[in-house]
């Protein structure tokens, strides 16, 4: 049987990786896939580096719409990125009824249903393994493995650049924007790290997993986003103290009424958030990913793996070619849906706003160390029905601030631990605490999961 012919849209990182390891391993590929896969064109804007890099045997091109117009290819392969160019030729290539591989997060979680919709109409497959978290399959978990489970929850640490940044900021006692440079310097934030630090990188990750998990369509614009540049060292050490690690964690959970048990709909977060020492997750360190998957059926797993680089993320590029070579003559309506879920069954509960979200609260307070100030603070959250279920006092110099204002007035962190409660009512009470004269500055906010 004749090897399946693939054309490679950009050929950087990734794609050189994925050059390197389906030349590699062609062999024990082969085997799998049940016939070859040879990538036999490639378009890049630096012709004859990538000659370079995939030899004479290999016809490369500068113009990316030669590879698509090519009737000998059966699988393009998009590692352009990006939104612009990316998006007009992953729609030309489903149009002229070609398959397609991309890692293009950003694309998918913004434009997915289009795409999505366009190749279930012409009949192709468009696969993204390589889109999320690197060499770890979890998007194959979330469509197949996990596919008898009604999914709960799912909770990942889907960003290495702010992963690392966290882990040094903790072990090392350094602020934000030391380590930020330090992880510059060392290839693992670029040169512009701010959709890495904002988390708009791990939304985009987020957006994906969760219109697999729970059969809607992608909808990135409803994501909440907050990331990680406000975090203070003080915050971190004091999480440690009272048992917790700072994440910044992508979650995605079906929301239920508590009293029906009916799904209200879906939250679709991504924020730091303290979370026990104890769980695996809060574990992971360095540049390192991992997602919790939390289902009915099978409980709380758990996927780690390297989340980023060259190898890494062909690894899942080329187990989405093999995907393809298998499934490519068959029946259009036996393969598994792109979103999991049949496009006419898609669920369309709503992604809910952040104000109507349940959780747990870290916060932290400086306050002039006066009489009374505790009492009025937890006077307000008493009256706004919040308990508190852990408290720390330090004074402001004890970790990362100066004990005394510039008039010489004490000052106090007043670090408070809260049982569930709803966002709204958080920030009603927020803003009360927040209007005390005491409180001397921007009260820190952080939520907690417990992932349990």
């Amino acid at each position: 049987m004749n090897a399946i012919q693939v054309g490679l849209l950009g050929i950087g990182t990734v794609g050189s990786g994925t050059f390197s390891v389906l030349k590699r391993n062609q062999a024990e590929i082969r085997r799998r896939a049940g016939r070859g896969i040879e990538i036999t064109m490639v378009a890049d804007l630096d012709v004859a580096r990538a000659q370079a890099l995939v030899g004479p045997g290999v016809r490369v091109v500068h113009d990316a719409r030669a590879v698509i117009a090519n009737p000998d290819i059966d699988i393009v392969v998009e590692l352009i990125g990006g939104m612009g160019i990316a998006r007009q030729l992953v729609m030309e290539a489903i149009a002229a009824g070609k398959h397609v591989v991309t890692a293009n997060k950003a694309l998918l979680a913004v434009h997915g249903t289009e795409i999505f919709a366009a190749a279930h109409a012409r009949g192709v497959m468009v696969a993204f393994e390589a889109a999320v978290a690197g060499g770890i399959p979890i998007i194959k978990a979330l469509r197949e493995g996990l596919t008898a489970n009604s999914i709960q929850w799912v909770a990942g640490i889907i960003n290495g650049t702010t992963n690392f940044i966290l882990s040094e900021m903790r072990d090392k006692g350094l602020d934000f924007a030391a380590v930020l440079k330090e992880a510059q310097r060392l290839g693992y934030a670029e040169a512009d790290p701010s959709f890495d630090i904002n988390g708009v990188d791990a939304a985009h990750k987020l957006t994906i997993m969760s219109a697999i998990a729970f059969g809607i369509p992608v909808q990135f614009d409803k994501a909440y986003v907050e990331g990680i540049a406000g975090l203070a060292t003080q915050d971190i050490q004091y999480a440690g103290q009272l048992g917790y690690r700072i994440k910044l964690l992508g979650i995605t959970k079906r929301n239920t009424d508590a009293g029906t048990g009916q799904a209200r709909g879906i939250e679709l977060r991504v924020h730091p958030s303290l979370v026990p020492m104890k769980r695996l997750i809060a574990n992971v360190e360095g540049a390192m990913n991992a997602v919790m998957v939390q289902g009915d059926a099978v409980g709380t797993t758990l996927y780690y793996g390297k989340g980023a680089g060259s190898e890494p993320t062909a690894s899942a590029v080329i187990a989405d070619l093999v995907d393809i070579t298998r499934l490519h003559t068959a029946d259009a309506a036996q393969r598994v849906p792109h979103l999991a879920f049949h496009p006419d069954a898609m669920s369309d509960l709503p992604v809910l706003p952040m104000a109507d979200i349940t959780t747990a609260y870290y916060l932290r307070l400086r306050v002039a160390d006066q009489a009374g100030v505790l009492a009025r603070v937890t006077g307000i959250l008493a009256n706004a029905g919040i308990s508190i279920d852990a408290m720390l006092q330090r004074e402001a110099d004890e970790v990362g601030g100066s004990g005394a204002a510039s008039g010489g007035a004490a000052q106090t962190d007043l670090v408070i631990l809260t049982h569930d409660i709803r966002e709204g009512t958080m920030n009603g009470a927020l803003a009360q605490m927040q209007a005390l004269d005491s409180v001397l500055q921007t009260i820190v906010r952080i939520r907690k999961e417990e992932l349990a």
